[in-house]
């Protein structure tokens, strides 16, 4: 295959793919803090809630969030420590938040970079109509796919 033939397909590859890429890096990086997820007092905003599912589950909608169980409703003794209390209360070790950081860093810097390759991808002019048509596509199909029930 000639080196032409490889930046082209790598050109068009790249423009249809490139929402995604950027959407699973951006929703990854909201996950690594769990932003998409309720927990103690937070309570993520419905869009980030919908967007993890897609991300995780391929479904737009919220997960079904389960009442406590009547036993767990009730009120621990002064003594007691629930289970759950003791993890709420460990904080992650250093390591783990420097990862999660770290990781953080790479999620942007690939959306970035896409977005970047993007932008290089649409500007070429003899490519200008079909690259703007995949970019289209590869932005259109998944939001259809996700959204409409079948």
């Amino acid at each position: 295959m000639r080196m032409a033939t490889i930046r082209m397909l790598h050109h068009y590859i790249g423009l249809l793919i490139a929402p995604s890429v950027i959407f699973f890096a951006l929703t990854g990086a909201l996950q690594l803090f769990s932003l998409h997820e309720a927990h103690g007092d937070y309570k993520p905003a419905v869009i980030i809630e919908k967007l993890g599912m897609v991300h995780k589950d391929q479904v737009f909608q919220v997960k079904q969030h389960r009442a406590a169980p009547p036993a767990a409703s009730k009120p621990a003794s002064p003594g007691q420590v629930k289970p759950a209390d003791k993890d709420k209360d460990k904080a992650a070790p250093v390591h783990v938040i420097a990862l999660k950081v770290f990781f953080l860093g790479v999620a942007l810097g690939l959306a970035a970079s896409t977005a970047f390759g993007v932008y290089i991808g649409v500007s070429h002019a003899r490519r200008s109509a079909i690259s703007w048509a995949l970019l289209a596509v590869g932005a259109i199909i998944p939001v259809l796919i996700a959204v409409l029930p079948f």
